[in-house]
Formats: structure tokens, C-alpha cells, sequence
């Protein structure tokens, strides 16, 4: 049976790309860390919306997947054995005397009532909890036939695949899809795309077959989905296509959750923080898509600079006699080899 109760230098709530090297930085100070996310596994936006896509902004790598960034930022943080508490939702956050943390200790619930207890807490929970756009049409075949993520994309293989939707996910799924699937339909309500030209221009001059003012009218099928209906705007008429899948890209709601009753000052549903990263609270730091301050850009390699910057301070929060400059990792003679406060915790799932 695993605890309900864990403590840890320092608590990391998102398990996005900032959140997996909050934790490595983390390690690599000598701290232990929990990483905390809503979502079952490690990668936050990256693994629920496009663990195949290619990545192209992130320094030293020409192009990565999705899913092998993420897994190379797990493994970097693998020597220093992290504490990952998944498919749970931070709900809670209080303070209160700690034996290890004095009077800066902090308490962590969750909604699974899991208790992480920790001297500091950095935030990298990207845009907050989000969920699917529904299509009101096929909700009663999610899961048998009707997906709003694409996982694996090999799992679509063979098969006639319809998309729903406009933008970049839609367009991205369907360029990825076009030269496995036995079909890719793209249907979308208008005649004008949110997606980035450039790929909208790749998907027009593929096998893709675009049709706009169109609707999802109906999903047919027992078992799972064999046919959709889609509805013409012009004038009405129903059109009736064969397929096996429908991927249902139309965007996704966000929120903060409980966080935004934690105190926190907000701006536009994002955290504001100092060039600490320090959310003005004692012990509370954020980085990543989450934050806001000016000339904030929202790209994974800022969220990474502005990761270590938090993990530093953070540091400095726990033993105001360290160095706030962390040493080089080449000086360390191997990544497992730097020192650390106290022994990992067992990990909660």
C-alpha cells in the first residue's frame, strides 16, 4: 500500500517540460522534489496533445517528437530519483511548523487526500487544468471510435480517419496521419483555418480531402464508430462518410483550478512573478506558461531557463547561507554523484 504522506525539500506541482526540469535542477542542488500533476503521466501538454509531433525551438535538437523530449527530460532527471504523484489534483495548500522547514514549512493536499509536506513550491502547471472542446454529436462513442488526443499514432493505421477542427492540431494530426491511415478527411466549419499556413499549405497539397462549412451532424455505429454524418451550411444537405475514427480537434478549456485560491496575484489567469521567479509568496516560485511578467515569451526553452532560475532561488529560500549560482554540471563527476539533503522518497501513483 503506498503513503498518503510524503516529504521533500521541494514540491514541483506540473509534470510539463519546466515541471520534469524543476526536478532535475532540483537533484542536481542536493534537493529531493515530488512532481505533482492531474494528468497520469509525465509531459503535461506535451503527451495528452502531441507526443508525435515535432518539436523544433528547443536548443541543440534540430527536430524531437513530442514523446522523446519528454522522456529525455524524465531520464535526466532519473539519477536524482524524483517523486512522481500522477493522476491526482493538487487541491490544497497550507502552512504550517515543520520539523525540517521550521516555520516555512508548507503542506500540499491532493483530491486522492495524499499529503505532501515541503519546505518550497514551484509551479509549472502550464495553462492550468484543461480539457477537451466536446463534439456534442459523437460524445456517446468517446472511446470507441471518437478521440479528442491521438496517443499513438500507429494505432490509426489502415484506418479511415476523419479530424474536426481548424487549427494547428487538426492540420498537425492530419499531416501526421495522411501516410498511415487509409483515408484522412479534415472537416472544418469554415472556409478560413487557424492553423499556421505553412501547414495548412502542406495538407492541402498531400491526400487529405478538406471540407469546409461543414458540420458534424451525427456518429453512427453499435459497437464502435463505422460512419459520420456531416452537414452541409450552404444548403442543408447531409453528406454520409464510411470511417473507423473521428479525431475531434477543437481546442480545449483552461482554468487554474484551486490554485487561483491560493492568494496568488493573477494576470489573465497566469501566475505574475519577479525576476526570481518568486510569486511574491514566502517559498512560492512558478516558471513556465503559467507565469507572467513583462516580455514574457511562451516557448519550452524559456520555461526551462526560467525552471533553474526558480529551483536556484528556491535554494537560497531553504539555506539562506548557499550560493544562489548553482556550480557548472560538468565540475560534478557524474550526474548521480551530487550530493544530496536526505534520502529519495518512494514514489506515489
Amino acid at each position: 500500500m503506498q503513503p498518503n504522506l510524503l516529504t521533500v525539500d521541494i514540491a514541483v506541482v506540473g509534470a510539463g517540460p519546466s515541471g520534469l526540469y524543476a526536478a532535475y535542477y532540483a537533484g542536481f542542488r542536493g534537493l529531493t522534489v515530488a512532481v505533482l500533476d492531474s494528468l497520469p503521466e509525465p509531459g503535461g501538454q506535451i503527451s495528452a496533445l502531441y507526443p508525435e509531433k515535432p518539436i523544433y525551438d528547443v536548443a541543440g535538437l534540430p527536430a524531437v517528437r513530442g514523446r522523446d523530449l519528454v522522456s529525455g527530460l524524465v531520464e535526466q532527471a532519473a539519477p536524482f530519483d524524483p517523486t512522481y504523484v500522477l493522476g491526482d489534483q493538487v487541491v490544497g495548500l497550507q502552512r504550517q511548523p515543520h520539523q525540517d522547514h521550521g516555520d516555512r514549512g508548507i503542506v500540499l493536499t491532493t483530491a486522492a487526500e495524499r499529503t505532501v509536506s515541503c519546505g518550497a513550491v514551484v509551479l509549472t502547471a502550464g495553462i492550468g487544468t484543461f480539457r477537451p472542446r466536446p463534439l456534442p454529436a459523437g460524445e456517446a462513442h468517446l472511446g470507441r471510435g471518437l478521440m479528442y488526443f491521438v496517443p499513438t499514432l500507429a494505432e490509426l493505421s489502415g484506418r479511415d480517419v476523419m479530424i474536426v477542427g481548424g487549427g494547428d492540431s487538426a492540420f498537425d494530426w492530419a499531416l501526421a496521419l495522411e501516410p498511415l491511415a487509409r483515408s484522412v478527411t479534415l472537416v472544418h466549419r469554415r472556409e478560413s483555418f487557424r492553423a499556421h499556413q505553412h501547414t495548412v499549405d502542406q495538407v492541402m497539397a498531400s491526400s487529405v480531402r478538406v471540407l469546409t462549412r461543414r458540420q458534424v451532424h451525427a456518429v453512427h455505429g453499435n459497437e464502435w464508430v463505422k460512419s459520420v454524418d456531416i452537414r452541409r451550411d450552404e444548403d442543408g444537405a447531409i453528406e454520409s462518410h464510411d470511417v473507423q475514427t473521428v479525431v475531434a480537434a477543437l481546442g480545449f478549456t483552461a482554468d487554474l483550478g484551486p490554485l487561483a485560491t491560493w492568494g496568488l496575484t493573477l494576470d489573465n489567469r497566469n501566475i505574475v512573478v519577479d525576476t526570481a521567479m518568486s510569486t511574491g509568496l514566502p517559498g512560492i516560485y512558478a516558471a513556465g506558461d503559467i507565469t507572467a511578467y513583462p516580455g514574457k515569451v511562451r516557448l519550452i526553452s524559456v520555461g526551462f531557463g526560467e525552471a533553474a532560475t526558480a529551483i536556484n532561488n528556491a535554494a537560497t529560500y531553504l539555506d539562506p547561507a548557499a550560493d544562489l549560482f548553482p556550480g557548472h554540471s560538468t565540475d560534478a563527476t557524474t550526474t548521480s554523484d551530487a550530493t544530496r539533503t536526505s534520502q529519495p522518497s518512494p514514489a506515489l501513483a
